[in-house]
């Protein structure tokens, strides 16, 4: 591919989003250094989504020879690009996603929206897990009237549960 400002091969590629709108941008070398992109950085973007970066300047070595058994494609190549070569990557490079999704997202499971059509039997579950979560962190707290009104707030949530379930 070609930089967008010149015919040279582009080394540097970013996508930008502005109000939903997506935007491009190809640079070479040259042109990338004068527009402030740092491209002699042994850290790249993925390192940094991913918490790698701290343990580079704590010089902790990674294993950079592993690789994906089905298209080879190695862990350097990802960290560089953020891309994945083929479904087995996924399998090859878990840990490395799983770190970035929870540097993402601050959680590894959904907790986001759920739709209309779930209905309420899918936000009272979803409340009880919440809660029985919060109700481990209490008891582990030793705050236990805490624990208490937590414990009661989840029966009383089970048997709503339990009733809907009935109606339906």
């Amino acid at each position: 591919m070609k930089c967008d400002l010149c015919e040279q091969e582009a080394v540097v590629h970013m996508t930008q989003v502005v109000n939903g709108e997506m935007k491009e941008y190809h640079l070479c070398e040259e042109h990338a250094r004068e527009q402030g992109v740092d491209i002699d950085s042994p850290i790249s973007i993925t390192d940094i989504l991913m918490g790698l970066g701290q343990q580079e300047k704590q010089n902790v070595t990674h294993d950079l020879t592993l690789s994906c058994p089905r298209c080879g494609m190695a862990r350097d190549e990802f960290r560089k690009t953020g891309r994945l070569g083929c479904p087995d990557c996924y399998k090859t490079f878990m840990a490395e996603l799983a770190a970035a999704v929870k540097a993402m997202h601050h959680s590894s499971q959904h907790i986001g929206k759920i739709p209309a059509r779930e209905g309420t039997q899918t936000r009272i579950k979803s409340k009880i897990a919440r809660l029985q979560q919060d109700l481990e962190t209490a008891v582990a707290r030793e705050d236990y009237e805490k624990a208490a009104h937590i414990r009661d707030e989840v029966k009383r949530l089970q048997n709503e549960a339990a009733s809907e379930e009935g109606s339906s």
